[in-house]
């Protein structure tokens, strides 16, 4: 069963209150944010390793992309703590789990099939810039090729920040909240915007830290 599979449509969610199910591998659970096939062939969802969790060693035929949220996650590539950016591009290949327990966003069955270029970063050890035709915003990029672009970006309280989402949008709320369309976006809200979607999104009190996603969606 399809999980929010119609990409010509806003999509908002609040993770937080979706309630935990479990995977096939004991310690692992997941909420879903959006799910195309019944073999999970695409897949965006929130996963959670108990401390001592793991899964078996596996390859990742179309390839995976994740943020850590909470934690450290480990596999055979290192130790990625909270705030470390990763993508194990098709026909990688990894045993994933996590010592002392780790939350991460991870999108699966998302990537060109001709891509092999791995990316980890932990971003607490890189700058922001900022960026000069929008006040108020910083950018950490992460990966940027013909078919996807994907960053961290910082923006001050009361920001307001016009999107034109001609390839499609995903923002993953870090840390802070906004404003976009009526909807509070808080910590672990997540925003899916169709392609060719206008909107203009507020920086809460706070500010905000967003995990950001353009143009992807063109290529469904």
């Amino acid at each position: 069963m399809d999980v929010n599979g119609d990409f010509s449509k806003r999509v908002v969610l609040h993770s937080d209150d979706i309630p935990w199910e479990d995977s096939p591998m004991a310690g692992v659970e997941r909420r879903r944010l959006d799910k195309v096939g019944d073999n999970d062939v695409r897949v965006t969802t929130i996963v959670r390793y108990a401390p001592g969790s793991h899964f078996s060693t596996h390859t990742h035929d179309t390839g995976e992309e994740f943020i850590v949220l909470e934690g450290v996650f480990e596999d055979d590539y290192g130790h990625w703590p909270a705030g470390s950016y990763v993508r194990n591009p098709p026909t990688s290949r990894h045993q994933p789990g996590s010592k002392d327990g780790c939350i991460i966003m991870v999108k699966l069955g998302q990537f060109d099939m001709e891509d092999r270029t791995f990316v980890h970063i932990d971003t607490n050890k890189i700058d922001s810039i900022p960026d000069r035709d929008r006040d108020g915003v910083r950018v950490t990029p992460l990966y940027k090729d013909q078919y996807e672009n994907v960053r961290i970006e910082h923006w001050e309280a009361g920001a307001n920040i016009e999107l034109i989402a001609e390839g499609g949008a995903e923002i993953f709320v870090l840390n802070g909240s906004c404003l976009e369309s009526g909807d509070e976006l808080t910590k672990n809200s997540w925003l899916r915007l169709p392609c060719g979607y206008q909107t203009t999104l507020q920086a809460g009190n706070h500010g905000t830290k967003l995990w950001i996603k353009t143009n992807h969606l063109s290529k469904l």
